[in-house]
């Protein structure tokens, strides 16, 4: 079974996905990994990176190696992967289980994590990753 490459700040933005996104087309890309990632009895290995991933082939704001939404949009989402990392203490480029990465990021990672986190993410005032986070760490306990 190939992995499911998803870069560090993807593995938190899937649990509060709700169909908002940047084009249709990365919309699309997003329900299919997050549908994926919630299915509980489908195992799958998720390869982390720090680099595009799946859903970002998807996004019109892609080059061929990095996010160009604007000057300063690579620096910034690579920061969020590793702050992610980090917290999670995952390495890059190494390959886990979904229930793995699961239950880490339901244990270590609450809700006002990601101000320090997603610092600066566009979608973070709409409150749903917060939601997200919440959720799966209440499901977890």
């Amino acid at each position: 079974m190939k992995p499911l490459r998803l870069r560090g700040h993807h593995l938190l933005c899937v649990h509060g996905f709700r169909g908002m996104g940047y084009s249709p087309s990365f919309v699309e890309k997003m329900k299919e990994i997050v549908r994926d990632i919630r299915e509980e009895e489908k195992e799958t290995l998720i390869q982390v990176v720090v680099a595009l991933d799946e859903a970002c082939f998807s996004c019109p704001h892609h080059g061929e190696s990095t996010c160009q939404a604007d000057t300063t949009s690579n620096d910034h989402v690579v920061s969020m992967d590793k702050k992610v990392l980090t917290h999670l203490g995952l390495e890059e480029n190494a390959v886990y289980l979904k229930s793995e990465l699961l239950r880490l990021t339901a244990k270590k990672v609450r809700p006002d994590d990601l101000d320090y986190l997603c610092a600066n993410c566009s979608w973070l005032s709409y409150g749903v990753c917060k939601e997200g986070i919440a959720h799966l760490r209440q499901k977890n306990e």
